[in-house]
């Protein structure tokens, strides 16, 4: 029994366990989507970078100008906070639509470029910033680094050990951080010690070329690479691609179930059925 159950998968007879339908086109026509996230009880929002546009996934406007924004992501108030590309800053969005910068220096001088965060359940945003689209000549950094941001607003420098740092993701026991290098086309893993230091790295997995990357209740990684979206488990072990129509930029898990993964590619938004619920998504 247990070998035709698996000659029948291996034969596309039976689905796949974590992704259970096709990719749909949600929405399409945009300059260069990146960012997505779900607000509880309000659908997807996604950045469209060019057009200097956060879109609801019915197409309307969400926040507009929104600085260019990038990486995407909700704190513990449910207000929207992104990485704004052109302002070179991370931004709130206020319940009532006012905008406060959660940070834009390190030691006075400006970020290059902040790319993607992740928002753990004590408010601590931890941030890339690569150097993408910033001049030389404007930089006022030399290095990209991984930050940190406390609650009471504190910048921390976590690594300067990446050539790009993009997208990262926390296990579900927030223990855990994960960094992709889209340069280097790798995901490094680090315990996170006390004081947010970054302890004990390794090679999750090389090859990659990822950029933004969730997690799900179970620890999988599902990440956006070079030709697709690859979900890999808590070990490293690559167990899924989902392709696209297009290369992917980033994703999120969404819908009332938390078991929706949309991805935000180049021009495109799209989605697939899973069968399991993103970590904290839904509602």
């Amino acid at each position: 029994m247990l070998l035709a159950i698996l000659v029948a998968f291996s034969i596309g007879q039976i689905p796949d366990p974590l992704v259970i339908g096709d990719v749909e086109t949600v929405a399409d026509g945009f300059r260069f989507t990146e960012g997505p996230v779900w607000l509880p009880g309000k659908g997807l929002v996604f950045s469209d970078i060019p057009a200097d546009t956060i879109y609801r996934d019915d197409r309307s406007v969400f926040r507009n100008p929104s600085g260019k924004s990038n990486g995407l992501a909700l704190d513990r108030e449910g207000r929207l906070v992104a990485c704004e590309h052109w302002n070179r800053r991370v931004s709130r969005t206020e319940q009532d639509g006012t905008i406060t910068v959660v940070a834009d220096t390190y030691l006075g001088r400006k970020f290059n470029s902040p790319n993607d965060l992740v928002i753990r359940s004590d408010g601590t945003i931890f941030f890339t910033d690569p150097t993408y689209g910033v001049e030389n000549r404007e930089r006022e950094l030399p290095f990209a680094g991984v930050y940190a941001v406390e609650p009471g607003g504190k910048v921390k420098l976590l690594s300067v050990y990446f050539e790009q740092p993009n997208g990262l993701a926390l296990s579900p026991d927030e223990k855990t951080l994960y960094v992709g290098d889209s340069a280097g086309g790798f995901i490094q893993a680090f315990d996170i010690a006390e004081g947010d230091a970054l302890r004990q790295s390794r090679l999750f997995a090389k090859d990659v070329g990822p950029d933004g990357m969730k997690v799900d209740e179970r620890g999988n990684l599902w990440t956006t690479a070079r030709d697709g979206v690859r979900v890999y488990s808590p070990e490293g072990t690559l167990l899924h691609t989902v392709e696209f129509p297009e290369k992917p930029a980033n994703c999120a898990f969404g819908g009332p179930d938390g078991k929706t993964l949309y991805v935000t590619a180049r021009h495109g938004l799209y989605r697939v059925a899973c069968g399991v619920a993103g970590l904290g998504a839904g509602k």
